[in-house]
Parts: C-alpha cells; sequence; structure tokens
C-alpha cells in the first residue's frame, strides 16, 4: 500500500512543473488589436514567458492603466493559443500594456521588464520552454528603440546577472488579443495550480525587485 505522504512530493513536482502552455480550452476568439493609444494614453508591449503573470505584474504598477495577454512577433496571422505553442508562427506570449506617460514612461517600463523575469534564458521562461516564451522589448519607433537599447545596456553592466542578456528587440508591428479565458488569468484563478507555483512566487519576487510605486 503505497502512502499518502509518498505522494506529496510528486504532487509538489507536478504542479512546479505544470506549464502554461498545458490548458487550452479549445475556443478561438483571438482578434487583432488596433495598435491606437487612446487621447492621452500610450502603448507598449513586452515579451517575457507565461503572459498570465506578465499582465498581473504590469497592472500592479502605478500608472499603467491596464495590460492584455496576447501574442507578437510572429508571421502568421490570426494565430490561436494552440497553434502558437507549436512554436511554428513566431509569435511569443506577449502584453499589450495601455500606460499614462505623464505618470510613467517607457523607459520606466522597460525597467519594469527586466525587474519581472529572467532575461538570460533563451526560449525559457521557468518551466515554460519553447520560442513562444523568448524574452522580446518590443519598440514604437527610433526614440523608444534606443529607450530600448539603453536598457539592455543598462542591465548588461548592472551585475544583476552572471549570464548574458538574450533579450531581442523587435518592432511593434501586429498584436493579436489572446482568447479570452487568458485575460485577468490570476485574477479569475488564484487557486489554479501553476498560477500558485509559478506565477505569484515571481511576482512576489518582482515586488521586491523593483523599486517603483505599486498599487
Amino acid at each position: 500500500m503505497i502512502r499518502l505522504f509518498k505522494l506529496f512530493p510528486v504532487l509538489s513536482l507536478a504542479l512546479i512543473l505544470f506549464s502554461c502552455d498545458a490548458i487550452s480550452q479549445k475556443k478561438s476568439d483571438v482578434r487583432k488589436v488596433k495598435l491606437v493609444a487612446p487621447k492621452g494614453k500610450a502603448i507598449a508591449a513586452f515579451a517575457e514567458g507565461c503572459f498570465w503573470c506578465s499582465e498581473h505584474i504590469f497592472e500592479s504598477v502605478v500608472g499603467i492603466d491596464s495590460a492584455i495577454s496576447g501574442y507578437a512577433g510572429g508571421n502568421v496571422p490570426n494565430p490561436t493559443y494552440d497553434l502558437v505553442n507549436t512554436e511554428t508562427t513566431g509569435h511569443a506570449e506577449t502584453v499589450l500594456v495601455y500606460y499614462n506617460p505623464q505618470i510613467i514612461s517607457y523607459a520606466e517600463l522597460c525597467k519594469i521588464f527586466f525587474a519581472s523575469h529572467d532575461p538570460t534564458t533563451p526560449n525559457q521562461q521557468g518551466p515554460d520552454r519553447g520560442s513562444s516564451y523568448r524574452s522580446i522589448l518590443f519598440y514604437n519607433g527610433p526614440t523608444e528603440k534606443a529607450i530600448a537599447e539603453q536598457a539592455v545596456k543598462d542591465i548588461s553592466t548592472s551585475g544583476r546577472f552572471k549570464k548574458a542578456i538574450v533579450t531581442k528587440l523587435k518592432p511593434l508591428t501586429e498584436f493579436y488579443r489572446a482568447e479570452e479565458y487568458h485575460q485577468d488569468y490570476i485574477e479569475h484563478n488564484p487557486n489554479q495550480g501553476y498560477v500558485k507555483a509559478v506565477s505569484m512566487p515571481r511576482f512576489e519576487l518582482f515586488k521586491k525587485t523593483y523599486k517603483g510605486r505599486l498599487r
């Protein structure tokens, strides 16, 4: 007879290794988002692993109105979650951030980006592996490109990471809003295994690392 306590380490490991790409509701309501910010606002996009946690992190910062989970950086129109997870579309899980530039700058958003994930692991973030989890700083125009380049230089020379930064810089040309069940996933599913084992520890680490204003 197998005693239950012997199963606990196995169950715990399963929760930790349970990746963001293991869930699909086989329903596609993906749509392309116009990259136009409301009056007085601005937009920016970041890919840094599973978008559930990225969305939660960015929305915790003062000056950010909202964040949308979705897909960017690929070459296939109308990508679905299942298709992106085949790692054949070129897309990365990405968050589109709507923010108030009078309160927070794009340069500060880049600091949030580097404070909220490990930019030294190519095609991986935590237990999630594949090109859809790669680290990408998206930019709009030459000014933001220069800011993004400086942000990479700053983090590379900061001494925070021992390994080389693998973050890529790409222009933001298209963004697809992910299926509705992905939006505000942590808020709606706080007790889900991956959220408890991976997302929330990552969020707690961010709060200790980031020096800016949180809600």
